[in-house]
């Protein structure tokens, strides 16, 4: 479990194929606090650490998660937002995240505004997934707050703090991007459309 709150921004310094799987090498600022079989979130994905070699570690992504996600499009030298597990007992200043994305969408608008950027998101609806107005969501792995609920589209407004200390600063219009809806609306959701 995740709460959407970015630790720090990850390096890419190694991918590898094997068979349908990619192991990933990253280096990071917190790789010396890992252990084999920790959990860390990778821009909003759950992956299981299986290597630790000084101030790198390696984790693995699945036929499945690299069909869901856009975890199978970073390329060496790629930022990465990271996030450890939560800690029972901390406190909760995102959302509740599990580090399971339900799809990807694509950045179609970025606006700067006075002391903000808002950003823009179009997804396929057919999967049922749903933004509600001041609702949370996760993109990239980032807990925020929606505004401009639509069908199958939503914005974001970010501080620059929040751009500056994630994977925010590097994107681009039509980048593909990870989200993970609220875990409470999906099961709300799932509920009524039974």
């Amino acid at each position: 479990m995740f709460t959407g709150i970015i630790e720090t921004l990850g390096t890419i310094t190694n991918i590898t194929k094997e068979q349908d799987n990619i192991h990933l090498t990253l280096k990071s600022k917190f790789t010396n606090g890992l252990k084999i079989d920790q959990s860390v979130a990778h821009n909003g994905v759950c992956l299981t650490v299986v290597d630790i070699n000084k101030d790198e570690y390696t984790v693995t992504a699945i036929k499945e998660t690299l069909s869901k996600t856009n975890i199978g499009s970073l390329s060496k030298n790629d930022s990465v937002n990271l996030e450890r597990g939560m800690k029972l007992g901390d406190r909760l200043d995102g959302h509740l995240v599990q580090g399971h994305v339900d799809q990807t969408a694509t950045c179609i608008g970025i606006k700067n505004e006075n002391g903000s950027t808002v950003y823009t998101f179009n997804y396929d609806a057919s999967n049922k997934n749903i933004t509600i107005e001041k609702g949370s969501i996760t993109v990239n792995g980032v807990s925020l707050t929606v505004v401009n609920s639509k069908k199958n589209e939503f914005s974001v407004a970010i501080i620059p703090y929040t751009t500056e200390n994630t994977t925010f600063k590097y994107l681009k219009l039509n980048d593909c991007v990870n989200l993970e809806f609220d875990v409470i609306g999906k099961y709300v959701s799932r509920l009524t459309n039974s």
